[in-house]
């Protein structure tokens, strides 16, 4: 009876935990949070003084002692006690699109091939903040989910998620993941590879900030036949210690990211090395497919080709397919039981 009374009243949430954004999609409600995973700290009270969008446009104006914190770093808790501040936060909100005090059923998407522990602390974190039950699912499976594919098919499809903190490589069939490989390389290693490019070849400081703006706008991975993009940067000048303004172009960004990106196509490569050959005439017939924000980095498409010599396609809804895809999952449990990470109940912390 009481199960019945909570499937009816309470509210299903599916949640993207991600290292740069999060979402959150509620069932009826659709996508309610799109937010940075970002919380302001201060660290004289220890309490949380500013979460998301809030917390995002704090950085690099706090004082000493506000602490800006990423809960989530490479698709891993780095901070406990946040990641359940933060996770609260996000079911509470949620909760409240609605006016529903149940506590709801979470589905939470995570990174491919991280450890029985770190799942333990994504579970532990979401029930302590107040779900009834959680369920977690792998990021390219919940992509593939969220995109259309067959996963339930025996038919292979591959997957390459760039998110901020990692990037998850899977090839998908009959529910479950064939082969895998996850890199601690995606959107946050690239904005690094632009500050340090900035450094050393324009003697110029700038913030994570403006290096993700400029991924954003002029960042590409091969040249476009729109001619040469260009783009007016303001920093610290590093011999004078003075404001200084410097111009870049798409071609300094592409300099900058190429070995990222690299590698990002190099780890492919050896997914497909040793997958089968009857998944490899499927992914040689239905393509590789690239979701995340790394996505949106224009003609990432074309090198992986170039490159790899395989069709790929940029999904429609990159930056929702994961928690599109917790929604799907959410609807019919029972469905998608094989394609979830094992009970988590069940695992032995050691």
């Amino acid at each position: 009876m009481l199960k019945k009374l909570y499937k009816k009243f309470s509210n299903d949430i599916g949640i993207d935990l991600g290292t740069a954004n999060t979402l959150v999609y509620v069932k009826g409600r659709g996508i309610v949070i799109n937010e940075p995973s970002v919380v302001a700290v201060n660290t004289k009270t220890d309490r949380i003084v500013a979460v998301g969008n809030e917390a995002k446009s704090m950085m690099g104006r706090t004082p000493p002692h506000i602490k800006i914190i990423r809960p989530i770093v490479d698709g891993v808790i780095s901070d406990y006690e946040v990641t359940e501040e933060f996770l609260s936060y996000l079911i509470q909100r949620a909760n409240n699109f609605t006016k529903n005090f149940f506590r709801p059923r979470v589905v939470v998407g995570i990174p491919v091939g991280i450890t029985n522990v770190e799942i333990r602390a994504v579970h532990d974190a979401a029930m302590a903040a107040g779900a009834r039950e959680v369920y977690i699912v792998e990021e390219p499976m919940a992509a593939a989910i969220g995109i259309g594919l067959p996963v339930h098919e025996p038919m292979g499809s591959m997957v390459v998620d760039i998110g901020g903190g990692t990037t998850d490589i899977a090839i998908i069939s009959l529910s479950g993941i064939v082969r895998s490989k996850s890199l601690k390389i995606a959107g946050d290693k690239m904005n690094k590879d632009i500050l340090t490019y900035m450094r050393s070849e324009f003697k110029i400081l700038i913030g994570e900030k403006t290096a993700e703006e400029i991924k954003m706008t002029i960042g590409s991975a091969m040249p476009g036949k729109e001619g040469e993009k260009e783009m007016h940067i303001k920093g610290r000048n590093l011999v004078t210690g003075l404001p200084h303004e410097v111009v870049i172009t798409d071609a300094d960004i592409r300099e900058a990211m190429y070995s990222s990106i690299s590698q990002i196509i190099e780890a492919t490569r050896e997914v497909l090395e040793i997958t089968p050959p009857e998944v490899i005439a499927d992914i040689m017939k239905n393509g590789i497919i690239i979701t995340g924000g790394g996505a949106l980095i224009q003609n990432i498409e074309k090198l992986f080709e170039f490159q790899l010599k395989v069709n790929t396609i940029i999904s429609n809804e990159s930056l929702t397919d994961v928690v599109i895809g917790t929604s799907h999952i959410l609807e019919d449990i029972n469905k998608y039981q094989d394609s979830l990470v094992k009970d988590t109940e069940c695992i032995k912390i050691v």
